[in-house]
């Protein structure tokens, strides 16, 4: 068997051991819910219920602002206590709906199954997912509606599901693809006849051979879907990697998958669609794994959106040792918080505890002008070089050394060896830079 790859990337330690032989477990139904507002790339929603209000699971609770915006739904049923500003796991703060849960799960009226896959037409399919709210579930959280909608210049040819996960530690999808194949395959013929595309791939690394057969089996009456085994490597798992890996297309600098015909969409994005299309249920739940060595009993656990990551925690039998660090997602792209009173959002695939060791970062020291951030770097792209334009605020020059490019994948300070902090860098200019555009631009 042939295992696709990329050009350059890294080799971090895959540290999946402790819950990838673990089945998804249910989580206890939660008592309140902190539902955020935002939960997705693009404009917030709106809340559509008052302190007082009684709600149903499924009943929309945050309407959409714009085409790049997801619907926000009830992930139980009870009463909204309060709209309230709460910390966010992306930083700072976003607008949420406290719901205390009656414990009965009532579902809301207007959740109904929406037919057979042969009776919608692509034009439903996507109204259906994006009624719904789902967005890519991967943790980028792009609304999976507006990725299904590309421009009619841009001809899409091919979708791929990303089941590479690469990051180390997570397992929820490589659980999902061993314990639901058949939703993964029915969300893609979905995806497919939304787009009208009659090719897919679904990518995964060879770290997961149980999966892959798995799915090869799911697939093998499926003439218009193929499964590739891809290399273990990181970040095998990023759109323009793996849609080289695949295709060995290489999408422009400032270019979009569909820039070279393909969308690329996450195995448990696809699953939603499934459970969505089947049920009538929107995204209100998903598997996120809770691991490291600050979790007592690491565990996939199927959880309800708003749960407090606190709460998660204790599902897994608590803290192990006094956590160190606590990161949404994975180590490498994921981000660290300073509070466990967060809630599980629509792209929360992990919930990783350092205890001291795992946490320890050496202090940095000056560049040694090495060049491995370069010879590493997946987006062919100088860090080192952006990241002190950045510092000195000579953010011109950044965008000249294609600082928008940069995935932020973070393989360039996990491999210095003066353990600089160039992604924190290269984010600062990606930012400045996206602003002055912005403020010309208005």
């Amino acid at each position: 068997m042939e295992f696709l790859t990329f050009k350059l990337g890294i080799h971090p330690p895959e540290r999946k051991e402790a819950t990838e032989h673990l089945k998804v477990v249910k989580a206890v139904e939660p008592k309140t819910v902190i539902i955020p507002l935002q939960q997705h790339i693009g404009a917030p929603c709106e809340p559509l219920v008052k302190a007082g209000d009684t709600v149903k699971v499924g009943q929309r609770i945050g309407e959409p602002q714009g085409f790049v915006s997801s619907p926000v739904h009830s992930s139980v049923s009870g009463q909204v206590k309060e709209i309230a500003v709460k910390p966010s796991i992306t930083g700072g703060e976003v607008v949420c709906v406290v719901i205390e849960s009656d414990g009965l799960n009532e579902v809301h009226e207007s959740i109904q199954p929406k037919g057979s896959l042969e009776s919608l037409s692509s034009k439903e399919i996507i109204d259906i997912i994006k009624d719904a709210g789902i967005v890519g579930m991967g943790g980028a959280t792009f609304p999976t509606h507006v990725k299904l909608s590309p421009p009619p210049e841009k001809k899409i040819e091919l979708i791929i599901l990303n089941g590479a996960e690469c990051e180390p530690y997570l397992t929820s999808d490589h659980r999902l693809m061993l314990e639901q194949p058949q939703d993964i395959v029915f969300g893609l013929k979905a995806m497919m006849k939304a787009c009208n595309v009659e090719n897919a791939v679904i990518g995964i690394e060879n770290n997961k051979m149980d999966a892959i057969q798995v799915m090869l089996d799911a697939v093998k009456d499926e003439p218009g879907i193929k499964v590739a085994a891809l290399e273990t490597k990181y970040p095998q798992g990023a759109e323009k990697q793996l849609i080289y890996s695949v295709t060995k297309k290489e999408v422009p600098s400032g270019g979009l998958p569909m820039d070279v015909g393909v969308i690329v969409n996450n195995v448990a994005t696809a699953a939603a669609v499934a459970n969505t299309i089947k049920t009538g249920m929107p995204l209100i739940e998903r598997i996120t794994t809770v691991a490291g060595k600050g979790i007592t009993n690491p565990q996939n656990l199927l959880v309800k959106v708003g749960v407090s990551v606190k709460e998660v925690i204790e599902q897994c039998g608590g803290y192990a040792v006094e956590p160190k660090k606590l990161i949404m997602g994975g180590p490498m792209m994921g981000l660290a918080q300073y509070t466990d009173e967060i809630s599980i959002t629509k792209g929360s695939s992990g919930v990783i505890v350092f205890d001291e060791a795992e946490a320890r970062m050496p202090e940095p020291s000056n560049c040694i002008r090495c060049g491995r951030c370069v010879s590493i770097c997946p987006a062919f792209l100088r860090p080192v070089q952006i990241a002190e334009y950045s510092k000195h605020n000579m953010m011109e020059h950044a965008e000249k050394y294609r600082a928008l490019d940069c995935i932020e994948c973070g393989s360039c300070s996990y491999i210095c060896p003066s353990k600089l902090p160039l992604l924190h860098s290269i984010r600062v200019a990606k930012n400045a830079i996206v602003a002055k555009k912005r403020k010309q631009k208005n």
